[in-house]
């Protein structure tokens, strides 16, 4: 069991992260890839991704290994911002922190097996070591997150939009206690289902959440307890099944003035029948649009409670957004522009 344990201070200091963070999400996933667990989210995801995959994974997969411990020096706070600044602080890592993770990792292998070789080599602070590592993290991204990342967007744009809600009708400890299954709040502790036991005492320094698509099961924190804490928890999938991009036939649909009044309408999130209070329809008819909204890719719904939460997805937003800058711009004819 983790226990995570909290002072007013801490509490105060809560926070969520603002988006997904790119290099959590690479290293999760690859736990995903050699895993059977959750075919209906992850299957097919598995089955592409293997097929665009040419042996970045072998020097991975010493350095993550399928279980247990990896080195917190892999996932930087930096991936929030994106791949190029997460792997640039990546390669800045000093070099008796990297000798001291690693040495780490030979530690907790099974039957205490040395290090392989090549990770004997990137203990040594060489700058080829390092390279191959940031081109195998840069490759492997390439082929299992750059893809689907505007699903994995969506999906956790949707649940930070559950945990903004909790947060602002209750503040810190309603988020807490809004967080999924496998987390308790007994107040001032935050248990969690976890692979050890171990506590983890923040002593004001806060807490950042960070929501994660590729995680799964069980939460995920920095071995490390000096570093800046961040709490790595699983999403609630959205209702789609698969990561694959929407298509045409899908967009077709997206037509009517009801069905882009209700997109107006979700904003910042909203439920069904705060959409259909918004929008000036049934609730039959907000829940209608919003599935077909939600087909064609500009919605993800999450399922929270008793209630359904819609959000826009990266492409919805997108989408509302070009509408809201073509009515702002003037029309031009052949000699200057057009006004009523």
């Amino acid at each position: 069991m983790l226990r995570i344990h909290f002072t007013g201070n801490d509490l105060a200091g809560v926070r969520m992260a603002a988006r997904p963070d790119v290099l959590w999400e690479t290293i999760l996933s690859f736990h995903r890839l050699r895993d059977r667990r959750g075919p209906v989210v992850y299957g097919e995801w598995r089955s592409e991704t293997r097929t665009r995959l040419n042996g970045e994974t072998r020097l991975l997969a010493a350095l993550v290994p399928s279980r247990g411990y990896f080195p917190d020096f892999l996932t930087p706070a930096e991936g929030v911002h994106g791949l190029d600044e997460g792997l640039q602080a990546v390669r800045a890592t000093p070099p008796a922190r990297l000798h001291t993770e690693l040495a780490q990792l030979g530690a907790d292998r099974v039957g205490g097996r040395t290090v392989p070789h090549s990770l004997r080599a990137l203990a040594d602070g060489g700058a080829e070591p390092f390279s191959r590592l940031i081109g195998a993290l840069r490759s492997y991204h390439r082929a299992a997150i750059e893809p689907y990342w505007p699903h994995v967007r969506a999906c956790v744009e949707a649940d930070r939009a559950v945990r903004g809600r909790a947060l602002l009708d209750g503040g810190a400890e309603e988020l807490l206690a809004s967080l999924p299954r496998m987390f308790r709040w007994r107040a001032p502790v935050l248990e969690a289902d976890y692979p050890v036991d171990r506590d983890l005492r923040l002593d004001g320094r806060g807490l950042l959440l960070q929501p994660s698509y590729f995680c799964r099961g069980t939460p995920v924190v920095l071995r490390d307890p000096a570093l800046p804490p961040v709490l790595v928890y699983p999403i609630t999938h959205c209702e789609a099944p698969t990561l694959h991009a929407p298509g045409g036939s899908s967009l077709a649909k997206l037509v009517g003035n009801t069905r882009s009044a209700v997109l107006h309408a979700i904003g910042d999130g909203g439920t069904t029948s705060e959409l259909a209070r918004r929008a000036g329809v049934s609730l039959a008819s907000a829940s209608q649009h919003a599935g077909v909204l939600r087909e064609a890719g500009l919605v993800a719904t999450l399922r929270h409670g008793n209630a359904v939460l819609h959000t826009l997805t990266p492409l919805g937003a997108a989408l509302l957004g070009g509408a809201h800058r073509r009515a702002e711009e003037p029309c031009y004819a052949r000699n200057g522009p057009v006004t009523s």
